[in-house]
């Protein structure tokens, strides 16, 4: 990351702060995703680090154990700081909160740390401006989308190789095992979430685990999975039918109509995306679609939303449901996932991560 990205980071979230003097991102145990925004990091775990952030740019306040590893990665303007003495990072923490507003992530913050602030280094105010955050991560830079183009490669291109490993008597779990390592073989640092693989009447659920359910000929195959790069995720889903099976020749017509079906859906409410447009109105097309072809056979079946916004988490914000008030806008990454899911039978999903452009949407 450049240091240029960094300032605009923290100028563009504090813009969306109102009267904050500071932000704080304090992580626990876990990392708060939004370390990852403003310090591009691609290692260390940086568990109970402190960033602290300004218009004159980022404090980090870390231990021995990250140190190194977080001066390689700092990028101008993100100075990082280790104290060996808690009583001296404490004091230091102190000095640039103290009687200030602070900004924190109140979403990600356990309510015992939330007091260990208050107590220790005593800010003026602390704000919740969590959906601040969220806000300013739901229109990506040139940067974030590169990296989002490239986990959707990944992502794509495992999802053509894993097809050779389809035979059957081959598990759900086989085959989630073997496109983990064939996207990792492709340069995904990891899966996005864990991978989804479904066969037969599996494909009716839209977050089945995947078991020890054997693949037979003729079964639907879903597979819904993710790349990471530079921490950023991809979140495609393909659904196919292993073989044509002419013994049950009905069944693999209602099979192809309704991934047929899913798809129409899909490029309509593609078609219809354009900066400035509702998140609700997108929904609402696929949604009718489904609802009325094929003389209303599959009324009811599409049970989720259409997408959602894909970033530094899988799940990145809002993007398109039923009750979306929020106007998409040109840079924006989005998924498009409409589905048709029969219990007892199967189901069918075609998820796409699109770029929210200014003529449009270009699927990635």
């Amino acid at each position: 990351m450049q240091e240029s990205i960094l300032y605009s980071r923290i100028k563009r979230v504090l813009s969306l702060c109102d009267g904050v003097d500071k932000i704080l991102i304090a992580n626990t145990n876990g990392m708060d995703p939004n370390f990852l925004y403003f310090t591009g990091f691609a290692s260390g775990l940086f568990e109970y680090s402190y960033l602290i952030l300004g218009n004159e740019g980022a404090k980090l306040i870390t231990s021995k154990l990250e140190y190194e590893t977080a001066k390689e990665q700092a990028v101008p303007g993100l100075e990082v700081l280790n104290f060996d003495e808690y009583e001296q990072g404490r004091r230091f923490v102190e000095a640039e909160l103290s009687g200030k507003t602070i900004g924190i992530n109140g979403a990600f913050l356990p309510y015992n740390s939330y007091n260990s602030i208050e107590e220790r280094y005593r800010p003026g105010r602390l704000v919740d401006i969590s959906r601040s955050l969220a806000q300013a991560r739901l229109v990506k830079d040139d940067e974030e989308i590169g990296s989002i183009r490239k986990a959707v490669n990944i992502t794509k291109w495992a999802m053509v190789l894993i097809q050779k490993e389809l035979k059957e008597g081959v598990t759900e779990i086989e085959i989630a095992s073997k496109f983990d390592s064939i996207s990792g073989s492709l340069g995904s640092k990891e899966p996005s979430f864990s991978t989804i693989v479904c066969f037969g009447k599996n494909a009716a659920l839209p977050h089945h685990s995947p078991d020890s359910t054997t693949l037979k000929y003729g079964d639907i195959v879903l597979i819904d999975a993710g790349a990471k790069i530079n921490n950023y995720c991809s979140d495609i889903t393909r659904t196919i039918i292993f073989g044509d099976d002419k013994e049950k020749i009905d069944d693999y017509i209602r099979k192809e109509d309704m991934i047929r079906t899913v798809k129409e859906a899909q490029l309509a409410a593609i078609r219809a995306i354009k900066a400035g447009v509702k998140g609700k109105v997108i929904h609402n097309i696929a949604s009718e679609y489904i609802d009325t072809a094929r003389g209303g056979v599959y009324k009811g079946t599409f049970i989720h939303s259409l997408g959602h916004s894909v970033g530094l988490e899988v799940h990145d914000g809002p993007g398109f449901s039923p009750l979306a008030e929020q106007e998409v806008e040109k840079n924006m990454v989005i998924t498009v996932e409409p589905g048709i899911y029969l219990p007892g039978f199967g189901g069918a999903r075609i998820e796409d991560d699109v770029l929210i452009t200014e003529n449009g949407a270009e699927i990635l």
